[in-house]
């Protein structure tokens, strides 16, 4: 876990801690660098689900893919072409769809090629129900591994990685609490 204190006390960190052990290992080779990163959303996790689960569609959320072609239908190694917007060292990427467990809620993908350094790239990303102010929300953890690329070190490849997820847990998490709200879940009496 990056270690970030996020304020939402011990338990949330034991609970988010076995999600990790349990969702989130990757094997790491020599000259790869690995992180986690986890994201309290005050929406709940159907909702949030809804978008991350769109292998298809992963410019739902992610704010710097442009657009994304799928092949065949979603399952467990299908391809996805995904065009990057400019202003980022890629234009595309194919990645693979390596796991889409809609009951657990985690999706886990590949990247196989593409005109970028993100080489033997691996993510999961899984949801867990939490309440948050007394409604139902997401702790959303994401994970990752990837070869650190000549000339760059495991702290300069980490970084770039992980700056990159935070924008797209950031658009994640600002588009399902929009949808949250425009739905009005009631709280929750404990």
């Amino acid at each position: 876990m990056n270690g970030h204190s996020n304020g939402f006390g011990s338990a949330a960190a034991v609970a988010a801690a076995e999600y990790i052990r349990r969702h989130h290992l990757h094997e790491i080779g020599e000259n790869q660098c690995s992180s986690t990163l986890v994201k309290h959303i005050k929406a709940p996790v159907p909702l949030v689900w809804s978008l991350v689960r769109r292998f298809d569609q992963p410019q739902k959320y992610k704010p710097f893919v442009s657009r994304c072609i799928a092949q065949g239908n979603l399952e467990i190694g299908s391809l996805r072409e995904v065009y990057v917007k400019s202003g980022l060292p890629a234009t595309t990427s194919t990645e693979r769809l390596e796991l889409l467990d809609d009951n657990e809620h985690i999706l886990s993908i590949r990247i196989v090629c593409g005109d970028h350094r993100l080489k033997n790239y691996s993510s999961i990303i899984s949801l867990h129900p939490e309440i948050i102010n007394g409604r139902p929300g997401t702790l959303v953890i994401e994970s990752f591994v990837v070869d650190v690329p000549e000339g760059n070190t495991q702290d300069e490849t980490c970084y770039f990685v992980e700056a990159l997820i935070k924008c797209n847990l950031k658009s994640l998490a600002d588009i399902s609490e929009g949808l949250a709200i425009q739905d009005r879940t009631e709280p929750i009496d404990l």
